[in-house]
């Protein structure tokens, strides 16, 4: 085996700590697969039931019309995608939906707003929202863009417990997706955010046109970050027509798999999420996903504007391979 990608069988985690280098995730990531599943599987089971997979529900309490011009998203005004922006939901709406999510076995709710920042006349509102949430006994997430130090600070006294920030793709292939913030503005959000206390949710997207070596430096930015992200969504493009990124081709299923398996092996101990583009995975795809250390989903019919499985189809997924919701705080 690389002398880089050691034998995790006789040390499965110990020396899977920051900071990482490209050669060594690069070396891990390139490994035959059934040795990357192996060792991904090993670390996952020295710090996660393997059998048990934590869901989330996903509302978009502010849809479309925002500012960005991030290449995949049908919410940015400067596609033609045909989604009609939003005002912001009312809170009691917002509660009534999350009742809904918990009563269905849904442990954390997000709740994302198509926004470049919040405002301050928006905040009242998505405080009420985060306390509202919290009371029913749910783990609260929100994505609202850029936040300032102050702004994530009242998030945090509000109970907020996670804030969602993707990095979306490596520094490398970042201005080829977005030009109207850059790398370093999301890597500030990010600090505010920890800076603030509130726990970390940050991944990316693959599948947009960017090559191998791209997935791997996302996966290092993220776990040499101060902290592992306590979350770490993984999503598979979903091409959405009039956005830029419409005729992009597919990621290989395979592929896919690895980029799950080496963010368990380098991030041991984050929730790892299998996030959009589920509807175009096939079962087999998504038990592999599982295999390689992924423990949490989003559920119900809708992910934000794009389709998802709907929860009888999780369902039966889950007792197909024995799979058990994951319950609030543990692993």
């Amino acid at each position: 085996m690389n002398e880089l990608c050691p034998d995790l069988t006789s040390d499965p985690i110990g020396w899977a700590l920051p900071p990482w280098t490209r050669a060594e995730a690069q070396a891990l990531h390139d490994a035959p697969f059934n040795d990357l599943l192996f060792q991904a599987q090993t670390v996952h089971r020295q710090n996660f039931d393997p059998n048990k997979v934590q869901l989330s529900r996903l509302l978009s309490i502010k849809t479309g019309g925002c500012p960005e011009d991030c290449g995949y998203c049908s919410q940015s005004a400067h596609h033609e995608s045909g989604l009609k922006a939003s005002k912001l939901m009312e809170v009691r709406r917002v509660i009534a939906e999350a009742t809904k999510a918990r009563d269905a076995g849904a442990t954390r709710y997000c709740m994302g707003a198509a926004w470049r920042n919040p405002k301050a006349r928006d905040m009242d509102a998505v405080v009420a929202m985060v306390e509202g949430v919290k009371a029913l006994g749910m783990e609260t997430c929100m994505t609202l863009g850029m936040l300032d130090l102050e702004q994530a600070a009242r998030l945090k006294q509000a109970g907020l417990d996670y804030y969602n920030h993707n990095i979306d793709t490596s520094e490398r292939y970042y201005s080829e997706i977005i030009s109207t913030r850059t790398f370093a503005d999301r890597l500030d959000t990010l600090a505010n955010v920890r800076d603030s206390g509130i726990k970390v949710c940050c991944g990316g997207i693959v599948g947009m046109g960017e090559e191998p070596v791209d997935r791997i430096d996302m996966l290092v930015t993220l776990a040499n970050l101060p902290e592992h992200p306590e979350s770490v969504p993984i999503n598979m493009l979903i091409p959405i027509e009039g956005t830029p990124l419409a005729e992009a081709k597919p990621i290989e299923p395979i592929e896919f798999v690895r980029v799950i398996a080496l963010a368990r092996i380098m991030m041991p101990k984050s929730h790892v999420r299998l996030s959009a583009g589920r509807t175009a995975m096939t079962d087999e795809m998504q038990a592999l996903c599982f295999f390689a250390g992924a423990n949490s989903i989003f559920v119900g019919d809708t992910l934000l504007t794009a389709d998802n499985p709907g929860e009888d189809k999780d369902t039966l997924l889950f007792q197909r391979l024995g799979i058990e919701p994951m319950e609030i705080g543990t692993q």
